[in-house]
């Protein structure tokens, strides 16, 4: 299945045409409630005007919307900040974390808080263009599974990266390309922007530690279509990247558990709901 472009169609795999069930997607005049993500960790200085685009961004698609900001308690300033524009707007809302890192336990802890049907996750550095966000929203709503902002899709950018990270970049999404299913391939499979319908995630452990979430959402969750939408990975304004040796060995080690589960027997594994945090 070809992924080029923000204006292919959500092309459903084989199990999507046979066991499609009835839910509001049948009914385009039926708006669901989606909630936005957004980890923060030593951030303070790009929240108001990411948060103000954000906003803009989402009061255009005309539906209930919730924005969670999820702090690893970064001691900067963010709470007060998060606070002054809850206090005039509801819908943004703060969780800080305590004791707790990681990119992808911040996504899943903002998702455990929320009741929204439709679950997204964007990057605070600013590098994920906020107007993007009516796009991916829009590729759920016209009934996939999964909308993810891809810098390899085409038409999309990399951005100013150096050759070796654009090297090490290519290696890490060619490594995962064995445990995708094959229908169902992303190109930019380490996107930490994208939109995910709740119902896909219901009944499955995902791992806390790490930054690659969206990889083990397309190795393990019940996704039966797809799109992905071009942009350009932006340059950070504020902030240092959280790049380091330890996110490097986290994602080793889940590319080895993912690898484990996509050829190991087929036995049936445990149900465990992804609101619990997995032990790993």
């Amino acid at each position: 299945m070809s992924l080029a472009g923000a204006h292919q169609h959500c092309i459903p795999s084989a199990s999507e045409l046979v066991y499609a069930r009835p839910s509001l997607r049948s009914h385009p005049d039926l708006k669901e409630k989606l909630a936005l993500v957004i980890p923060t960790l030593r951030e303070a200085g790009n929240l108001p005007a990411l948060l103000r685009r954000v906003r803009e961004a989402l009061d255009l698609l005309g539906q209930s919307y919730e924005i969670l900001v999820v702090d690893d308690d970064s001691r900067d300033g963010t709470v007060d900040i998060i606070t002054a524009i809850a206090r005039e707007d509801a819908r943004v809302r703060l969780l800080v974390r305590k004791g707790q890192t990681g990119l992808s336990g911040a996504v899943l802890h903002g998702w455990r808080h929320t009741d929204a049907a439709i679950l997204g996750a964007m990057d605070a550095d600013l590098q994920h263009p906020p107007e993007l966000l009516p796009e991916l929203v829009a590729a759920i709503s016209s009934g996939c599974d999964l909308a993810i902002g891809s810098r390899y899709a085409s038409g999309g950018a990399l951005g100013r990266w150096n050759p070796a990270r654009r090297l090490l970049s290519s290696a890490a999404v060619w490594m995962t390309a064995p445990i995708q299913k094959p229908d169902l391939r992303a190109s930019d499979p380490m996107s930490g922007y994208f939109f995910v319908r709740r119902e896909c995630l219901e009944g499955i452990a995902f791992r806390q530690q790490g930054f690659k979430l969206l990889l083990e959402i397309l190795v393990r969750a019940r996704i039966r279509s797809l799109k992905e939408i071009p942009f350009r990975f932006g340059r950070r304004s504020r902030g240092a990247s959280k790049a380091n040796l330890k996110v490097a060995c986290d994602f080793g080690r889940l590319l080895a558990r993912l690898y484990r589960t996509r050829f190991s027997s087929r036995r049936t594994m445990p149900i465990e709901s992804f609101v619990r945090q997995e032990a790993d």
